[in-house]
């Protein structure tokens, strides 16, 4: 056992005695480098889970990049990048590209003889990104953001550079090792998430007892439906509602997975502060509600609770079962049919905000006691199929919760690399 001495720093801890606590601004100076005049076009991304990457590997997610590449700064292999707001949630990781990134973004790199990985190890445990939030200025809690003053001020525990390398090998190795399990186990979510999407698209257009089938005629996406179901407009069957508001409702919000409920219930950070409510519309429990810019991705739902929404999100009712009609538009969303009749304003995504826009897309209604009868059974498949995603999804967060613990405990010292 390591001789420890007290760090001095409350969230550090002990460490061993042959350790020095020393500030990051020995080890690491920012980059303030502009691309003006225009060095490179290759717009680089921050991602919590793979660092610094070509934007264009992001998968068409987040913001659409600048087309004025003079406007951004340069990044260069071999240094970090930290966002200047969310490095509190994490967003930060070492690049390993020349290119441009974002004006909000540092780049730091190693002062001579200085070990990039030890450093970056430092920058991803979780104690160091919350006592950064004590430094962090902003109104809101969205809009908090650390100076680079304020993250190179902090310091930090470094053993002797051989024992920083051991533990970069170390971690190196064993967290590889995390991330294939992680990835096994996100692959078998994948797997029940598409056996879900089967089972939806499956029952609401071929009904849960396949028999005669028919031509259609106004559905844009499907080529038959059984024979005894009616076809008609989305707006001749789903009615957006304009409800008054209470003076006791609170704001329900309509998330990607498809559950409509009180915010409160979830979560309240990560969402944009609304200081009026005009246009705002009630919600009743039972309500088919859907989001007219999220509804490609799954935010479509029956309310689970009494409440008020945004304008941007269309409180309905239908011409007979609620559930029955969302899991029809559920499955229009996971097979990216919203996304391929729609124009969104924003990389991947539709814009629905206009039910207009949604309701000239054909519907295909059985009668409504089969209705009832494949809402309740999606209801009960799905069911299942969310618990096994749940039990998959604790073994995940086990998983980081053991990446972030090994991280802390070899970085800071807890635990020797023997």
């Amino acid at each position: 056992m390591r001789e420890m001495n007290d760090s001095g720093i409350e969230w550090i801890g002990s460490i061993p005695t042959h350790w020095k606590t020393e500030r990051l601004q020995w080890h690491i100076t920012e980059i303030k480098e502009t691309n003006k005049p225009e060095k490179s076009r290759q717009v680089l991304s921050l991602t919590n889970k793979r660092g610094v990457i070509p934007y264009e590997e992001k998968g068409a997610q987040g913001n659409v990049s600048k087309e004025d590449y003079s406007q951004y700064k340069l990044a260069y292999p071999g240094t970090i990048v930290a966002n200047s707001m969310n490095i509190l949630i994490g967003s930060v990781g070492r690049c390993d590209y020349f290119g441009c990134v974002s004006p909000v973004y540092y780049v730091y790199k190693p002062k001579d003889g200085e070990n990039l990985e030890f450093i970056n190890y430092l920058f991803q445990m979780e104690q160091f990104q919350k006592e950064l939030r004590r430094y962090a200025n902003g109104i809101l809690e969205i809009r908090l953001r650390v100076s680079s003053d304020g993250i190179l001020k902090r310091e930090m525990a470094f053993p002797p550079y051989a024992e920083q390398m051991q533990i970069v090998s170390f971690l190196n190795a064993k967290l590889s090792h995390v991330e294939q399990l992680i990835t096994n186990v996100q692959t078998q979510i994948e797997k029940l998430k598409e056996y879900r999407t089967s089972l939806v698209v499956e029952a609401v257009t071929r009904g849960l007892c396949p028999c005669n089938m028919k031509s259609t005629e106004k559905i844009e996406w499907l080529s038959e439906i059984p024979a005894h179901w009616i076809e008609c407009r989305i707006k001749n069957a789903i009615f957006p509602q304009e409800k008054e508001i209470l003076p006791t409702d609170q704001i329900i919000t309509c998330f990607r997975d498809g559950e409509v409920t009180l915010r409160s219930k979830r979560r309240e950070d990560g969402f944009t502060v609304s200081f009026t409510e005009h246009g705002y519309h009630g919600v009743d429990i039972g309500d088919l509600v859907i989001h007219g810019m999220d509804a490609f991705a799954g935010a479509i739902g029956c309310s689970d609770s009494r409440g008020k929404t945004t304008p941007v999100v269309h409180v309905c009712n239908t011409v007979g079962n609620n559930r029955y009609f969302m899991y029809y538009l559920r499955a229009m969303a996971y097979g990216n049919i919203l996304m391929d009749l729609s124009n969104g304003v924003r990389i991947r995504s539709s814009d629905y905000r206009n039910f207009d826009r949604l309701g000239v897309f054909g519907i295909a209604i059985p009668p409504r006691d089969e209705q009832d009868e494949i809402a309740e059974y999606l209801d009960r498949k799905c069911a299942q199929i969310e618990q096994l995603i749940a039990i998959k999804q604790a073994k995940i967060e086990k998983l980081e919760q053991y990446k972030r613990s090994l991280i802390y405990e070899y970085v800071t010292g807890k635990r020797e690399v023997m």
